[in-house]
């Protein structure tokens, strides 16, 4: 039996299942890069262009509305889960990530196109939220479907690893996001990029949109969704099924996921200011150190989904945040010193758990599901995570740095909520290799 699942023994993948890789990739890859785009620009630029009044009067408080824009956003993903949920599990997987990526992309387009409130004074501020909670809309049925695409397609013993694909589409995402950004600061004025050089990452997402949606175009619907239309198991509610059946599924996918978003997104838009406004660090600089991060949070993140093949999704859990737990004070002590190398390394080290315990989810939580709820369960669990621990990260972040003046109460912030993920992820019962075809019930 061991020999039969030893790497050479293997398979080499198919071309369907190498189509499905690269879609979920290049999807997810996309929609996160939108998503940064707009996290990154908050920490940076949209304080003063779109909350002039408040800027000019309260700097501090102005940076801390705009860090507050990131999360209204994800206040609205549980809706896009929902919806892309019901229709997930009733239309299929490829329809909705095709409709989740078109969506996001004109809603980022849209954010480049605004006008500022020197422009066109409080309606600025308003069209951006408004145009914010689309992007959040769209994230919250982005992540379901691709995870389960990538799952669903998967070998048994590959799971965790296909399952990983998705998962790596943030840092690249952030990559993108911030070398972007860092192009566009290093080739213009800080006048230049202030009046429309942050316009322009913006304005790429149409570009990136329409290879993303040829490419999906091109992937097969998963065959697990394919098996239950042809066995019509399709379930006919499936949000009230889902809290019927599996509650406490959804609430335990949620809290694997709270320290996890929440220590992600200090990497995503947090250290950036943290290390130009209270640092005084060159912000080119810290942009590459968040791309040198993002680089750590691909690899690990990889490394993740293929360690739960071997060991498990909860061990894997269980390691990544004992170590997110462990240096988190320690890390803030060396961000402290001012050194960018050492910035660079501190936050390169995190990403080390952040990857163990972001690998497996779309394996662990695809598996934790029966078929005819699936999408709407990994969806609402991802979606309501993502409200309990990055939404407002940032600004909660903020706002302890500017209460206590204390660099590692942001530290002891997220050294809590990774106690409230490792019980979450040490409550589920080991679900590696569980069936996901039509059988499987919770």
């Amino acid at each position: 039996m061991a020999a039969s699942t030893s790497a050479s023994d293997r398979p080499p993948l198919s071309t369907e299942e190498r189509r499905v890789l690269l879609s979920t990739l290049a999807g997810t890859s996309i929609e996160w890069y939108d998503f940064f785009i707009y996290a990154q620009a908050a920490s940076l630029v949209l304080a003063p262009l779109f909350f002039a009044p408040v800027s000019d009067d309260s700097p501090g408080l102005a940076t801390v509305l705009s860090l507050a824009t990131i999360g209204i956003s994800f206040l609205f993903r549980p809706l896009g889960a929902i919806v892309a949920g019901r229709f997930g599990d009733r239309l299929g997987r490829k329809k909705m990530l095709v409709f989740t990526l078109v969506t996001m992309g004109a809603a980022t387009a849209l954010i480049g196109l605004l006008p500022t409130y020197g422009d066109i004074g409080v309606a600025a501020p308003v069209a951006l939220m408004l145009l914010r909670i689309v992007q959040g809309f769209s994230a919250g049925g982005e992540w379901g479907g691709a995870a389960l695409m990538s799952v669903e397609h998967a070998p048994v013993h590959r799971r965790g690893l296909f399952g990983a694909y998705p998962q790596i589409g943030v840092p690249i995402g952030l990559i993108l996001a911030t070398g972007v950004l860092w192009l566009m600061t290093t080739v213009t004025t800080p006048e230049q990029f202030e009046a429309w050089g942050w316009r322009v990452p913006f304005l790429l997402s149409v570009l990136l949109v329409a290879i993303g949606y040829l490419i999906r175009r091109a992937v097969e619907e998963s065959p697990v969704f394919k098996e239950m239309l042809a066995r019509k198991q399709e379930s006919s509610a499936p949000l009230r099924d889902l809290f019927r059946r599996n509650a406490k599924e959804v609430l335990l996918t949620a809290l694997v996921f709270v320290a996890n978003n929440a220590a992600g997104y200090l990497v995503v838009a947090y250290f950036i200011s943290y290390g130009t406004a209270v640092l005084g660090l060159p912000r080119p600089s810290v942009l590459l150190a968040t791309v040198f991060a993002s680089v750590g949070w691909l690899v690990f993140t990889l490394y993740g989904g293929a360690l739960s093949d071997r060991i498990g999704r909860v061990r894997t859990f269980q390691i990544g945040y004992a170590w997110v737990f462990v240096w988190m004070v320690p890390m803030f002590l060396l961000i402290d010193l001012g050194n960018i190398v050492v910035f660079s390394l501190a936050i390169f080290v995190l990403t080390i758990g952040l990857g163990l315990s972001y690998g497996p989810m779309s394996a662990l939580y695809a598996e934790l599901f029966p078929v005819s709820v699936r999408y709407s369960g990994v969806s609402i669990g991802y979606a309501l995570g993502a409200i309990l621990g990055g939404a407002f990260a940032p600004t909660i972040a903020e706002l302890l740095m500017q209460n206590t003046g204390w660099s590692g109460s942001v530290g002891v912030y997220i050294m809590v909520l990774c106690v409230v993920s490792f019980g979450g992820a040490t409550a589920i019962k080991e679900p590696k290799g569980a069936d996901l075809g039509v059988a499987h019930r919770s």
